[in-house]
């Protein structure tokens, strides 16, 4: 069923940058709708932390109060329901969703996020969000000085260990087969009195999602009370590809400053277009892109005017 309305900006996802994207093309008097199944990735975890006024907030809450200050703002629509395939060009796109409605609008803004593939790690699913976390940034805080593993291997290893080495110096590090180091970089984990594990792991034993050990295939017990790991993620959906945004090397949008794709009239903000995945960076991704995207609306809107 086609929706009558042409809006003037069709928005794909739920979370912060969707969110506060849709809160400023509400205050800025724009038709917006935002279509989300409501399955963010970070529903498994209990808080959401580093949001400034929200610290600590389940993301449930947080998007309950968003879309509360946001039906402030009658222009803005939610509509929750999975977005599965995108049409169109600047100024005419369509959206069809799993229902089989079909909303059009000027122009088409992807907040779709990253989504983790399934954890291969027996037990890891149990401790996902309780006491095993991806991001230091939002989680290590609760963890600081604890005895914790690092599931995590390569140059990327290199990045994060003096990272998370910042919230606890109790650090074993698990890369769960060969671990991708120079002879050099093995030595400096030796140095700063790190650990290190190449066998493969069996399993990690909880009680109650609170981490208690990791069992390595040689018998290896690490006693540990918390995890931090390297997600295996995709994008959270694939109507940007579909509709033919360029991506980047690592797998998200390419964009530039200021949220636009290789698409003209197509934007993309939060951890779809950026490494960095935090709700806050994300929020504010959002609300610059949307503001862009008014300003690009507006401008269209004054030249019609003069013809």
């Amino acid at each position: 069923m086609t929706n009558s309305k042409r809006y003037d900006v069709l928005i794909i996802g739920g979370g912060p940058a969707g969110l506060n994207a849709a809160l400023v093309l509400g205050r800025a008097r724009k038709d917006v709708v935002v279509i989300d199944e409501g399955a963010p990735r970070n529903a498994v975890t209990q808080h959401a932390h580093g949001f400034l006024t929200r610290d600590g907030i389940t993301p449930g809450d947080f998007r309950r109060i968003a879309q509360e200050e946001i039906s402030a703002y009658p222009s803005v629509t939610f509509i929750k329901d999975k977005a599965v395939a995108a049409t169109g060009e600047d100024g005419d796109f369509q959206i069809t969703t799993a229902q089989g409605s079909v909303y059009m609008g000027k122009k088409l803004f992807f907040a779709v996020g990253m989504a983790d593939r399934p954890l291969n790690l027996p037990g890891l699913s149990e401790v996902y969000g309780k006491s095993a976390f991806v991001c230091p940034y939002c989680d290590g805080w609760e963890l600081r000085d604890e005895r914790l593993v690092v599931i995590n291997q390569g140059p990327e290893l290199m990045h994060f260990a003096p990272v998370l080495w910042g919230w606890s110096k109790n650090l074993t590090i698990c890369t769960n087969g060969p671990d991708g180091l120079t002879e050099a970089q093995r030595e400096e984990l030796q140095q700063h009195g790190i650990p290190l594990f190449d066998s493969p792991i069996r399993q990690i034993d909880s009680v109650q999602g609170i981490a208690q050990q990791v069992v390595l295939e040689d018998g290896t017990s690490i006693p540990c009370r918390g995890i931090f790991f390297k997600p295996d993620l995709v994008m959270g959906s694939h109507l940007p590809q579909d509709i033919g945004c360029r991506m980047t090397d690592e797998g998200i949008v390419a964009v530039d400053e200021y949220g636009k794709t290789s698409i003209p009239g197509v934007y993309c903000a939060g951890d779809a277009a950026s490494r960095m995945h935090q709700a806050i960076a994300a929020a504010a991704k959002g609300a610059v892109t949307a503001a862009v995207i008014n300003n690009e609306l507006n401008t269209e809107n004054w030249m019609k005017e003069e013809n």
